[in-house]
Protein backbone atom coordinates (compact mmCIF):
# COMPACT_ATOMS: atom_id res chain seq x y z
CA UNK A 1 0.00 0.00 0.00
CA UNK A 2 1.41 3.35 -1.07
CA UNK A 3 1.01 6.80 0.43
CA UNK A 4 2.15 10.29 -0.51
CA UNK A 5 2.61 13.38 1.67
CA UNK A 6 2.35 16.40 -0.62
CA UNK A 7 3.63 19.25 1.57
CA UNK A 8 5.89 18.07 4.40
CA UNK A 9 7.53 21.51 4.65
CA UNK A 10 4.41 22.72 6.50
CA UNK A 11 5.26 20.27 9.31
CA UNK A 12 9.08 20.41 9.49
CA UNK A 13 9.14 16.62 9.86
CA UNK A 14 12.85 16.48 10.74
CA UNK A 15 11.94 17.79 14.21
CA UNK A 16 9.31 15.10 14.79
CA UNK A 17 9.11 11.38 15.46
CA UNK A 18 7.88 10.05 12.13
CA UNK A 19 8.40 6.34 12.80
CA UNK A 20 4.69 5.58 13.29
CA UNK A 21 3.86 7.35 10.04
CA UNK A 22 6.50 5.59 7.96
CA UNK A 23 5.46 2.23 9.41
CA UNK A 24 1.75 2.79 8.74
CA UNK A 25 2.01 1.87 5.04
CA UNK A 26 4.35 -0.22 2.90
CA UNK A 27 5.69 2.71 0.89
CA UNK A 28 5.73 6.49 1.28
CA UNK A 29 6.66 9.32 -1.05
CA UNK A 30 7.43 12.61 0.72
CA UNK A 31 7.50 15.99 -1.02
CA UNK A 32 8.36 19.25 0.72
CA UNK A 33 5.97 21.17 -1.54
CA UNK A 34 3.77 20.26 -4.48
CA UNK A 35 2.84 22.87 -7.09
CA UNK A 36 -0.60 22.60 -8.63
CA UNK A 37 0.72 21.23 -11.92
CA UNK A 38 2.40 18.30 -10.11
CA UNK A 39 -0.50 17.11 -7.95
CA UNK A 40 -2.08 14.74 -10.48
CA UNK A 41 1.23 13.03 -11.18
CA UNK A 42 2.13 12.60 -7.52
CA UNK A 43 -1.20 11.16 -6.38
CA UNK A 44 -1.73 8.93 -9.44
CA UNK A 45 -0.29 5.77 -7.82
CA UNK A 46 -1.21 6.55 -4.21
CA UNK A 47 -3.91 4.90 -2.17
CA UNK A 48 -3.45 7.34 0.74
CA UNK A 49 -2.75 11.05 0.30
CA UNK A 50 -1.73 13.45 3.06
CA UNK A 51 -2.08 17.16 2.40
CA UNK A 52 -1.98 20.20 4.61
CA UNK A 53 -2.82 23.00 2.18
CA UNK A 54 -2.43 21.48 -1.30
CA UNK A 55 -5.75 21.77 -3.15
CA UNK A 56 -7.34 18.56 -4.40
CA UNK A 57 -10.16 19.30 -6.83
CA UNK A 58 -12.90 17.14 -8.31
CA UNK A 59 -10.88 16.68 -11.49
CA UNK A 60 -7.87 15.45 -9.54
CA UNK A 61 -10.02 13.07 -7.51
CA UNK A 62 -11.61 11.64 -10.63
CA UNK A 63 -8.20 11.05 -12.19
CA UNK A 64 -6.70 9.35 -9.12
CA UNK A 65 -8.12 5.88 -9.75
CA UNK A 66 -6.18 4.19 -6.94
CA UNK A 67 -6.97 6.77 -4.26
CA UNK A 68 -8.80 5.31 -1.27
CA UNK A 69 -8.28 7.86 1.51
CA UNK A 70 -7.28 11.51 2.08
CA UNK A 71 -5.74 12.75 5.32
CA UNK A 72 -5.82 16.50 5.84
CA UNK A 73 -2.89 17.36 8.08
CA UNK A 74 -4.93 20.14 9.68
CA UNK A 75 -8.42 20.81 10.99
CA UNK A 76 -9.81 22.74 8.02
CA UNK A 77 -10.78 20.72 4.94
CA UNK A 78 -11.66 23.55 2.58
CA UNK A 79 -8.80 22.57 0.23
CA UNK A 80 -10.57 19.31 -0.65
CA UNK A 81 -13.65 19.01 -2.88
CA UNK A 82 -15.62 17.18 -0.20
CA UNK A 83 -18.71 16.67 -2.34
CA UNK A 84 -16.66 14.97 -5.05
CA UNK A 85 -14.82 12.85 -2.50
CA UNK A 86 -18.10 11.66 -1.05
CA UNK A 87 -19.48 10.81 -4.48
CA UNK A 88 -16.33 8.83 -5.27
CA UNK A 89 -16.44 7.08 -1.89
CA UNK A 90 -13.08 8.51 -0.81
CA UNK A 91 -13.16 9.27 2.93
CA UNK A 92 -11.53 12.51 4.08
CA UNK A 93 -10.08 12.63 7.58
CA UNK A 94 -8.91 15.71 9.46
CA UNK A 95 -7.35 16.21 12.91
CA UNK A 96 -8.86 18.29 15.69
CA UNK A 97 -7.60 19.45 19.04
CA UNK A 98 -3.86 19.17 18.37
CA UNK A 99 -3.18 22.89 19.00
CA UNK A 100 -5.19 23.07 22.21
CA UNK A 101 -2.21 24.36 24.19
CA UNK A 102 -0.21 26.15 21.52
CA UNK A 103 -2.89 28.49 20.15
CA UNK A 104 -4.14 29.77 23.54
CA UNK A 105 -0.51 30.35 24.57
CA UNK A 106 0.12 32.37 21.41
CA UNK A 107 -3.12 34.27 21.87
CA UNK A 108 -2.10 35.22 25.39
CA UNK A 109 1.33 36.31 24.14
CA UNK A 110 -0.31 38.63 21.61
CA UNK A 111 -2.65 40.11 24.21
CA UNK A 112 0.26 40.70 26.59
CA UNK A 113 2.32 42.31 23.83
CA UNK A 114 -0.49 44.73 22.98
CA UNK A 115 -0.96 45.62 26.63
CA UNK A 116 2.66 45.79 27.81
CA UNK A 117 4.36 46.94 24.56
CA UNK A 118 7.33 44.77 25.53
CA UNK A 119 8.27 44.21 21.88
CA UNK A 120 8.51 47.95 21.26
CA UNK A 121 10.62 48.50 24.37
CA UNK A 122 12.86 45.62 23.32
CA UNK A 123 13.44 47.36 19.98
CA UNK A 124 14.14 50.63 21.79
CA UNK A 125 16.85 49.00 23.89
CA UNK A 126 18.75 47.68 20.87
CA UNK A 127 18.24 50.96 19.01
CA UNK A 128 20.27 52.63 21.79
CA UNK A 129 17.40 54.62 23.30
CA UNK A 130 17.80 53.18 26.81
CA UNK A 131 21.52 53.89 26.78
CA UNK A 132 20.76 57.49 25.82
CA UNK A 133 18.00 57.98 28.39
CA UNK A 134 18.38 60.73 30.97
CA UNK A 135 16.45 58.59 33.51
CA UNK A 136 16.75 54.95 34.58
CA UNK A 137 13.88 53.66 32.42
CA UNK A 138 11.86 54.35 29.28
CA UNK A 139 8.19 55.39 29.37
CA UNK A 140 7.58 56.14 25.71
CA UNK A 141 4.87 53.55 24.98
CA UNK A 142 1.74 53.48 27.14
CA UNK A 143 1.24 50.25 29.10
CA UNK A 144 -2.13 49.09 30.45
CA UNK A 145 -2.92 46.55 33.14
CA UNK A 146 -5.23 43.77 32.05
CA UNK A 147 -6.47 43.10 35.57
CA UNK A 148 -9.98 44.46 35.91
CA UNK A 149 -10.41 44.82 32.14
CA UNK A 150 -13.00 42.91 30.11
CA UNK A 151 -12.06 40.14 27.68
CA UNK A 152 -14.64 39.30 25.03
CA UNK A 153 -14.45 35.83 23.50
CA UNK A 154 -16.12 35.14 20.14
CA UNK A 155 -16.20 31.41 19.51
CA UNK A 156 -16.32 29.28 22.64
CA UNK A 157 -14.98 25.94 21.54
CA UNK A 158 -11.96 24.32 23.17
CA UNK A 159 -9.61 27.17 22.22
CA UNK A 160 -11.97 29.96 23.25
CA UNK A 161 -12.58 28.25 26.59
CA UNK A 162 -8.86 27.99 27.31
CA UNK A 163 -8.26 31.63 26.41
CA UNK A 164 -11.12 32.57 28.74
CA UNK A 165 -9.39 30.70 31.59
CA UNK A 166 -6.15 32.52 30.84
CA UNK A 167 -8.00 35.81 30.95
CA UNK A 168 -9.54 34.90 34.30
CA UNK A 169 -6.06 34.04 35.60
CA UNK A 170 -5.10 37.64 34.81
CA UNK A 171 -8.11 38.86 36.83
CA UNK A 172 -9.99 39.87 33.70
CA UNK A 173 -13.77 39.82 33.44
CA UNK A 174 -14.74 37.44 30.64
CA UNK A 175 -17.72 37.80 28.31
CA UNK A 176 -18.65 35.08 25.82
CA UNK A 177 -20.56 35.99 22.67
CA UNK A 178 -23.82 34.35 21.71
CA UNK A 179 -23.47 31.36 19.40
CA UNK A 180 -23.87 32.00 15.68
CA UNK A 181 -25.91 28.81 15.48
CA UNK A 182 -28.74 30.60 17.22
CA UNK A 183 -28.87 28.03 20.00
CA UNK A 184 -29.51 29.84 23.30
CA UNK A 185 -26.86 29.29 25.98
CA UNK A 186 -26.87 30.52 29.54
CA UNK A 187 -24.37 33.21 30.34
CA UNK A 188 -23.78 34.33 26.76
CA UNK A 189 -23.63 38.01 25.79
CA UNK A 190 -25.22 39.63 22.72
CA UNK A 191 -22.52 40.53 20.21
CA UNK A 192 -23.29 44.26 20.21
CA UNK A 193 -23.05 44.39 24.00
CA UNK A 194 -19.80 42.41 23.96
CA UNK A 195 -18.31 44.90 21.49
CA UNK A 196 -19.35 47.87 23.61
CA UNK A 197 -18.01 46.48 26.90
CA UNK A 198 -14.85 44.57 25.95
CA UNK A 199 -11.40 46.06 26.33
CA UNK A 200 -9.97 43.08 24.43
CA UNK A 201 -11.82 40.94 21.87
CA UNK A 202 -10.33 37.60 20.87
CA UNK A 203 -11.67 35.67 17.87
CA UNK A 204 -11.91 31.87 18.00
CA UNK A 205 -14.87 31.10 15.75
CA UNK A 206 -14.75 29.20 12.45
CA UNK A 207 -15.03 30.99 9.12
CA UNK A 208 -18.56 30.42 7.82
CA UNK A 209 -21.14 32.34 5.82
CA UNK A 210 -22.31 33.90 9.09
CA UNK A 211 -18.84 34.93 10.25
CA UNK A 212 -17.24 35.95 6.95
CA UNK A 213 -16.09 39.59 7.38
CA UNK A 214 -17.60 39.57 10.87
CA UNK A 215 -15.30 42.35 12.02
CA UNK A 216 -16.41 44.97 9.52
CA UNK A 217 -16.79 48.76 9.76
CA UNK A 218 -19.98 48.48 11.79
CA UNK A 219 -18.52 45.91 14.19
CA UNK A 220 -15.44 48.06 14.74
CA UNK A 221 -17.55 51.20 15.23
CA UNK A 222 -19.43 49.38 18.00
CA UNK A 223 -16.20 48.38 19.74
CA UNK A 224 -15.13 50.29 22.80
CA UNK A 225 -12.79 53.17 21.85
CA UNK A 226 -9.20 52.12 22.49
CA UNK A 227 -10.09 48.40 22.57
CA UNK A 228 -7.72 45.69 21.36
CA UNK A 229 -8.54 43.03 18.76
CA UNK A 230 -6.81 39.64 18.54
CA UNK A 231 -7.39 37.10 15.77
CA UNK A 232 -5.78 33.66 15.85
CA UNK A 233 -8.70 31.98 14.05
CA UNK A 234 -9.18 32.78 10.34
CA UNK A 235 -8.18 35.85 8.35
CA UNK A 236 -11.52 36.06 6.59
CA UNK A 237 -13.24 36.97 9.85
CA UNK A 238 -11.85 40.49 9.54
CA UNK A 239 -12.39 43.21 6.96
CA UNK A 240 -8.72 44.08 6.75
CA UNK A 241 -9.08 47.54 5.19
CA UNK A 242 -11.60 48.52 7.87
CA UNK A 243 -9.17 47.34 10.55
CA UNK A 244 -6.31 49.33 9.01
CA UNK A 245 -8.49 52.44 8.93
CA UNK A 246 -9.55 51.97 12.58
CA UNK A 247 -5.95 51.64 13.73
CA UNK A 248 -4.84 54.67 11.77
CA UNK A 249 -7.71 56.75 13.15
CA UNK A 250 -6.95 55.69 16.72
CA UNK A 251 -10.44 54.28 17.31
CA UNK A 252 -8.83 50.96 18.21
CA UNK A 253 -5.92 50.82 20.60
CA UNK A 254 -4.25 47.96 18.80
CA UNK A 255 -4.64 44.68 16.99
CA UNK A 256 -2.69 41.44 16.88
CA UNK A 257 -3.24 38.91 14.10
CA UNK A 258 -1.83 35.48 13.39
CA UNK A 259 -3.93 35.01 10.25
CA UNK A 260 -4.70 37.01 7.12
CA UNK A 261 -7.22 36.52 4.33
CA UNK A 262 -4.46 35.56 1.90
CA UNK A 263 -1.51 33.48 3.08
CA UNK A 264 1.25 34.16 2.36
CA UNK A 265 0.11 37.76 1.87
CA UNK A 266 1.16 39.84 -1.14
CA UNK A 267 3.45 42.76 -0.46
CA UNK A 268 0.51 45.04 -1.34
CA UNK A 269 -1.67 43.64 1.46
CA UNK A 270 -3.48 46.54 3.22
CA UNK A 271 -2.22 45.49 6.66
CA UNK A 272 1.45 45.37 5.67
CA UNK A 273 1.80 49.13 5.38
CA UNK A 274 4.46 50.35 7.81
CA UNK A 275 2.41 53.40 8.79
CA UNK A 276 -0.30 51.38 10.59
CA UNK A 277 0.18 51.94 14.34
CA UNK A 278 -0.16 49.40 17.15
CA UNK A 279 -0.40 46.38 14.87
CA UNK A 280 1.28 43.03 15.45
CA UNK A 281 1.21 40.32 12.79
CA UNK A 282 2.66 36.84 13.18
CA UNK A 283 2.87 34.45 10.19
CA UNK A 284 0.13 31.90 11.03
CA UNK A 285 2.35 30.18 13.57
CA UNK A 286 0.18 30.02 16.69
CA UNK A 287 -0.07 26.25 16.13
CA UNK A 288 3.57 25.42 15.36
CA UNK A 289 5.03 24.28 18.67
CA UNK A 290 6.89 21.00 18.27
CA UNK A 291 4.47 19.37 20.68
CA UNK A 292 1.49 20.57 18.66
CA UNK A 293 2.94 19.35 15.38
CA UNK A 294 3.72 15.96 16.91
CA UNK A 295 0.13 15.64 18.12
CA UNK A 296 -1.06 16.57 14.64
CA UNK A 297 1.15 13.95 13.00
CA UNK A 298 0.05 11.36 15.55
CA UNK A 299 -3.55 12.22 14.70
CA UNK A 300 -2.88 11.60 11.02
CA UNK A 301 -1.42 8.18 11.82
CA UNK A 302 -4.42 7.36 14.02
CA UNK A 303 -6.70 8.25 11.11
CA UNK A 304 -4.77 5.97 8.77
CA UNK A 305 -4.92 3.10 11.26
CA UNK A 306 -8.65 3.67 11.80
CA UNK A 307 -9.27 3.64 8.06
CA UNK A 308 -7.20 0.46 7.62
CA UNK A 309 -9.15 -1.24 10.40
CA UNK A 310 -12.50 -0.19 8.96
CA UNK A 311 -11.44 -1.25 5.45
CA UNK A 312 -10.47 -4.68 6.75
CA UNK A 313 -13.73 -5.18 8.63
CA UNK A 314 -15.85 -3.83 5.74
CA UNK A 315 -14.17 -4.95 2.52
Amino acid sequence: MRGVFLDTLTMKLEELDTSALTNSLDQWDFYETTPAEKVAERIAEAEVVITNKVIISRTLLEQASKLKMICVCATGTNNIDLAAAQELNIPVYNVKGYAGASVPQHTLALILALASKWHRYHNDVFAGRWSQSTIFCLLDHPVVELAGKTLGIIGFGALGQKVAKLGEALDMRVLVAESFSGTPAEGRTPLQQLCAESDVISLHCPLTEETDQLVDEQFIAEMKPGALLVNTARGGLVNEQALADALRSGHLGGAALDVLSQEPPPASHPLLDRDIPNLIITPHNAWISRESRQRLLNGVVENIETWKSESTSHP
